[in-house]
């Protein structure tokens, strides 16, 4: 189809609307014989106006509740919160937990520093088995009719308790270390029961039937003595061949408190021995 421009196309163009029965005049478009003004033209919307950077917001993070900075969250309770409350109560170090055995922050941050404190792992406030037996056991030789148990004479004693699995110190009467967790001869090489004294000494001392070294050997009967611990102390399947096996930092406590000719006395029996 050719091309019409100017003048000639607004003819042809008015010429054919009227064929189609359409008239357009004056901005105005009749559609069976209708007048309606005609659409306008589509306008732009207008650029926005620039604007300047939004103001800086600063975002601030709310403060976590007490408990979650405590550490308290996951302690989560359980069937032994109420003993061990009751038991770390009876201690000096750990009065701020509540028997009621509900899960506090407090409860939990003194479970921690006592699970951490005995080698508990892993030390995160729970109220476990291990953490319940090794409170118990504490209590139990805190008592005074218990310390009372360990013949006391002149000068330094160490006490070994079989029964409950502790030791302490005795220094003129009164105790300067202790009680602590201990783990002791299992069946077949029990620890024995008696009154001895400390005869050899060594902060490393290799032994020679278990090809093992000995952190802070103190012998003080046959080939039984103090020693640190070579694996966790708080696994009731294992025991030692007669030695008294002791955390890390109790064994190093227990060196400087005792010497060569310091009295060591055993008494009870563990249990299962």
């Amino acid at each position: 189809m050719a091309v019409r421009s100017g003048s000639d196309a607004v003819a042809w163009l008015v010429g054919a609307a009227a064929v189609a029965g359409v008239v357009v005049s004056a901005g105005l478009v009749d559609v069976s014989g209708m007048l309606r003004p005609a659409a306008p033209a589509p306008v732009a919307a207008p650029a926005p106006a620039a604007t300047s950077a939004p103001p800086f917001v600063k975002v601030v993070k709310a403060a976590e509740p007490a408990a979650v900075r405590s550490g308290s969250a996951g302690c989560g309770g359980g069937r032994h919160q109420r003993e061990i409350e009751r038991n770390l109560a009876t201690l000096g170090a750990y009065r701020d937990v509540t028997v009621d055995g509900e899960s506090s922050a407090a409860d939990c941050a003194a479970i921690r520093a006592f699970q951490q404190r005995y080698g508990v792992r892993p030390a995160r406030g729970q109220a476990d088995a291990t953490t319940a037996d090794v409170a118990r056991r504490i209590a139990t030789a805190s008592a005074p009719a218990n310390l009372a148990r360990c013949q006391i004479s002149d000068g330094v004693t160490a006490c070994v308790d079989l029964t409950t699995q502790t030791t302490w110190v005795v220094r003129d009467g009164a105790v300067v270390f202790g009680p602590t967790v201990v783990r002791t001869g299992y069946r077949g090489h029990a620890t024995p029961a008696g009154t001895y004294t400390i005869n050899k000494r060594a902060k490393r001392e290799w032994s020679n039937p278990y090809e093992v070294w000995l952190p802070f050997w103190q012998r003080f009967v046959g080939g039984i003595g103090f020693h640190e611990t070579t694996t966790y102390l708080h696994d009731k399947a294992r025991g030692s061949h007669g030695c008294v096996n002791l955390l890390p930092a109790d064994a190093a406590a227990m060196w400087d408190q005792l010497e060569t000719g310091t009295e060591v006395h055993t008494f009870g029996r563990r249990p299962g021995t």
